[in-house]
């Protein structure tokens, strides 16, 4: 799919600047939000509706906040090849709805270990639904858009406002790779903590 229409989005960010005025442009393109916890909130504050991901998965976050987006309603969305018709039929047998964008950035690692956090308090600062939204984004870029950080809000908007709401191959590409190479310095910083601390 060379040009994607972009009608569902889930977000969740750590980094919220920007946030507000995109998701407001996003749903004047009459994209559907979908959000979890601090996020949801900035977003209803900011006047926007937005549905919940427990709306979405049927299930509410758990083990504060562990787990959120780790279901098959939110991930069969975000995986599925929409040029693909098994795997559009599977959507529909199981009642999963595609996701179009996933707009992630991940918890502040460095900044829990820059505060000198003990070993527990520092691992729950470890993100696992965020690079896993990710990555799943990341390699299924021929039918979603990912979006690992605020900074490229205004081209997307730009490109959606070109394209009557819809974002290009090309872009979708570039935003991948960007994204598994951002996971990529997030793992390695985790490895490099965990070597250097004694459980």
């Amino acid at each position: 799919m060379d040009m994607l229409p972009i009608k569902r989005g889930v977000l969740s960010v750590t980094d919220k600047s920007g946030l507000a005025a995109f998701a407001s442009d996003l749903a004047g393109f009459g994209v559907e939000l979908i959000s979890t916890g601090g996020t949801r909130k900035a977003l209803k504050d900011a006047g926007l509706t937005v549905k919940s991901v427990s709306d979405v998965t049927g299930f509410p976050e758990i083990m504060g906040g562990r787990v959120k987006t780790l279901h098959p309603n939110v991930h069969g969305g975000v995986l599925a090849d929409k040029d693909n018709p098994e795997h559009m039929s599977t959507l529909d047998e199981h009642g999963i709805k595609t996701i179009d964008m996933v707009c992630v950035n991940l918890y502040n690692f460095a900044k829990a270990v820059s505060e000198g956090q003990d070993l527990r308090s520092a691992v729950e600062q470890i993100d696992i639904g965020g690079p896993t939204m990710l990555r799943a984004a990341a390699k299924n870029f021929h039918s979603v858009l990912v979006v690992p950080s605020p900074v490229h809000y205004p081209r997307i908007l730009k490109e959606m406002k070109n394209n009557d709401g819809k974002i290009s191959l090309a872009l979708r590409k570039e935003l991948a790779a960007e994204t598994f190479a951002l996971v990529s310095e997030y793992d390695s910083m985790i490895a490099k903590y965990l070597a250097e601390h004694d459980a």
